[in-house]
């Protein structure tokens, strides 16, 4: 049977109902929002003479839920427009409408009865073969099978989203005993297909798998506090980025997710997994018992381990929880040598192996969190999950860690982790010394383009499940690489189409890239079928190298200067006229350069957290690598398709004046740095590079030829200038704009206009890229555009001066 999702109902509006809500509109699904029936009037309906038997009361739960959903920043929603596929309802008088889902998911709140409660009501209307789930993450799913039908059974099991369900990728299936295997098949694949998560198979544990892992880590960091006499800011810095983790590390996590949900599941793992050899570490150090006691629960409460404060001078100050006084203070500067050693080293592998290799507190820290990591983690297979990637996939997913316990153990290497466990104390399970035994000396292999764990049943290397068919780059580059420089590296991808990738600090874009760029195009138009340029990266591509720039503009090297942004322009009007298909393949942040160069390329397939914007202005420049050009051409196009001038000149010059950053994929659309009908967005992140490759083969087995050169760009130049100038002039009286903003501006609006022309007339892009390097040549000579450019450089901080 070929079971499609058409139509999703979701029980229950919270917090995590709505935005569950949110996610599914975003991929182009109908959703029905339910919630419960209010019992009393509050006081503005009253006000108004409403009844309890009025609709807009009996959906006022429901509505206000969704409203303020949709009000969170950063947005659960990819387009405000997506809110319209929800169509919001309550309990009582719409729960026949769930005989029209496809899916039913039940989010209300954690209490196994209310839930109960919510299933014999579905049970009364929903149509036999509906997959219903349950989202919760702590009631076994198990429990939640009494007095239910056999089809109810069959088609049931629980999915467990992790809060906030659009950024974060775990999807946890925890099937039940009853739960038909063709069921949780499709749930693995929609998961990952259509939602773009990391889905995970998970037992039906405590906790299940992430939390259970990441909650234990974050006690074991708790009780380590007071052990090795570390501060608050202290394990932060220690367990942030610099380990590849989210720069909320442990404390300041703790003050989003709310201490209340920690210790909620903290107790849960204590009171119902008596076995568990770290049981005791689940017990709350004495300071988190008197943080509750006193409603110190994180931001939802004010304060935390963290408070923000005003000093006399009404400067905001972030203050810092003393664990011992449990009195707020000033942060300290964190500072010592075994971070020294490990921040210039950009490769996290690299980095990850030297922590553990200094003799300070720092290091001794590590050496026993990897410890203790390595050991809970052996330990919790099989009771989690049958196989160790399982734990990697959910921790790295619902964490946000770019490397998992067992990834981790390999860089380290197979003896110096069963030190490290030794030392602490601590025993592995015995599969490890079974593991030991066999010869083995990873939990992971690459061959063939492929990723292999080592399954414990087997004691053999198998390839991961649902990764055969996916393109993945970290398991080709060893043995695929046909070129690399410092800056970038360029692999053999198979079936003729070639990736490149770029490493350096943020991907920005240098000299080194620059030259990757040009050399894969060489590669592809005489060796292979096409290029992609994609990677691995945090983000795609913060974009120019601004230090750079400003150290060639602070020396007033013009000629110098000159020459690196004609090569810069020169290179992507390459990626335009190539003549082979290249396709550019962004993710989270393709800002500046990043996003110039995914302007030019034959087609984007952007994943749908793409963060993409030309943000020049913000340093007191305008894009200076075809961006600004770009946008005349695009602005000449929509001139042909009958749209206003005026209208859309402003848009445009908006767009890149405000330095507008579009906060999904599909923003990037309405902004116009993609194109319809050209570019497209996939969901999940895993499968992009896959999808980007087989992008790349349909344009060359279409028979590829490279695009004509534009040499009839209409520009509307003094009719256009004196709308730009009119604006900038406006916006200066009115305060919204200082005076080098204005300068700015102008220098914008010159080469959008094409220059100080006095009629529409056609011109080439060369005309307008000379146009562009002209004006970002003489804004490098502008003292202001130096001092934001310095701003940027040294405090990474934009300066509106």
């Amino acid at each position: 049977m070929e079971r499609k999702i058409n139509k999703v109902a979701v029980l229950g509006s919270g917090v995590m109902g709505s935005q569950i809500a949110c996610h599914f509109a975003n991929i182009g699904v109908e959703v029905l929002l339910l919630d419960i029936v209010p019992r009393e009037l509050d006081e503005k309906e009253e006000k108004k003479g409403l009844k309890l038997s009025d609709k807009v009361v009996r959906n006022r739960i429901v509505d206000s839920a969704l409203v303020a959903a949709l009000k969170m920043k950063p947005s659960p929603i990819y387009k405000k427009e997506f809110a319209s596929r929800i169509t919001t309802g309550n309990m009582e008088d719409d729960m026949k409408k769930i005989s029209e889902a496809d899916w039913i998911i039940e989010v209300v709140i954690e209490r196994l009865d209310i839930k109960k409660t919510v299933f014999d009501n579905v049970e009364k209307h929903r149509k036999p073969g509906t997959l219903i789930t349950s989202n919760t993450s702590g009631i076994p799913i198990n429990m939640m099978l009494d007095g239910r039908s056999e089809d109810f059974k069959k088609h049931f099991c629980g999915t467990h989203f992790f809060n906030p369900p659009r950024y974060l990728q775990l999807l946890e299936i925890i099937p039940t005993k009853e739960t038909d295997q063709e069921i949780v098949d499709f749930f693995m694949e929609y998961g990952s297909q259509y939602l773009g998560k990391k889905t995970v198979l998970a037992k039906d544990t405590p906790a299940f798998i992430a939390n259970r892992i990441g909650v234990y880590s974050i006690m074991s960091l708790f009780h380590s506090v007071k052990e090795l006499g570390l501060t608050v800011e202290e394990i932060d810095k220690l367990t942030g980025t610099v380990l590849g983790r989210q720069k909320s590390a442990t404390f300041r996590t703790a003050d989003v997710v709310g201490l209340d949900t920690l210790v909620l599941v903290a107790n849960g793992v204590k009171d119902n997994c008596p076995d568990d050899e770290e049981n005791k570490l689940f017990e709350l150090p004495e300071f988190i018992s008197k943080m509750v006691d006193s409603k110190w629960l994180g931001s939802k409460t004010g304060q935390g381990f963290y408070k923000k404060t005003k000093d006399e001078n009404g400067k905001t100050e972030i203050l810092s929880l003393d664990l011992e006084t449990l009195e707020y203070k000033s942060q300290k500067r964190v500072k010592f040598p075994t971070l020294d050693m490990a921040k210039p080293i950009d490769d996290l592998e690299k980095r990850t192996a030297m922590l553990i290799q200094g003799q300070d507190k720092a290091a001794e820290f590590y050496k026993m969190m990897f410890g203790g990591l390595f050991a809970y983690a052996t330990n919790r297979v099989p009771e989690i999950a049958e196989d160790l990637f399982k734990i990697d996939d959910a921790i790295k997913a619902g964490f946000g860690w770019a490397l998992g316990p067992f990834e981790s153990w390999d860089i380290l290497g197979f003896e110096k982790g069963l030190e490290l466990i030794e030392k602490q104390g601590k025993k592995a399970a015995q599969w490890i010394l079974d593991m030991k035994e066999s010869g083995a000396t990873s939990f992971y292999k690459k061959e063939n383009g492929q990723k292999l764990y080592y399954d414990l049943t087997s004691k053999e290397y198998k390839v991961i499940p649902g990764t055969e068919d996916l393109v993945l780059l970290d398991a080709l580059r060893d043995d695929n690489t046909v070129w690399k420089n410092t800056d970038t590296t360029i692999v053999d991808l198979g079936d003729g189409i070639l990736n490149l990738e770029f490493h350096t600090k943020m991907n920005t874009i240098g000299s080194g890239v620059i030259a990757g760029i040009q050399k894969a195009i060489d590669l592809a138009e005489t060796k292979y079928k096409g290029l992609v340029i994609s990677n691995t990266g945090q983000n795609f591509s913060a974009g120019a190298n601004v230090g750079m720039i400003f150290m060639m503009a602070a020396e007033q090297d013009f000629d110098e200067l000159n020459f690196a942004v004609k090569t810069f322009q020169d290179t992507m009007m390459r990626v335009r006229y190539s003549n082979t298909p290249v396709i550019v393949a962004p993710h989270n942040m393709a800002i500046g350069g990043g996003c110039e160069l995914s302007m030019h390329a034959d087609k984007v397939v952007a994943h749908a957290e793409t963060y993409i914007g030309l943000v020049e202005f913000g340093v007191g420049l305008i894009p200076g690598g075809g961006g600004s050009k770009e946008f005349a051409k695009r602005f000449s196009d929509d001139l042909k398709s009958g749209d206003i001038r005026i209208n859309r000149l402003r848009d445009r010059f908006l767009t890149i004046g405000q330095a507008k950053v579009a906060t999904s994929a599909y923003e990037g659309f309405d902004l116009g740095y993609l194109r319809e009908g050209t570019d497209e967005v996939i969901v999940s992140r895993e499968r992009q590079l896959t999808r980007a490759k087989a992008a790349c083969l349909e344009l060359s087995n279409k028979g590829y030829s490279a695009p004509l050169r534009e040499k009839n760009i209409t520009i509307s130049g003094q009719e256009g200038l004196g709308i730009v100038y009119v604006g900038a002039n406006s916006m200066m009286s009115g305060n919204y704009m200082s005076e080098h903003d204005k300068v700015i501006s102008e220098k914008l609006g010159y080469v959008l206009c094409g220059g100080d022309i006095s009629e529409r007339v056609q011109v080439s892009e060369q005309y307008l890229l000379d146009l562009e390097r002209k004006a970002f040549l003489e804004l490098c000579a502008e003292r202001k555009t130096l001092e934001r450019l310095e701003s940027m450089v040294k405090k990474g901080k934009v300066l509106r001066n």
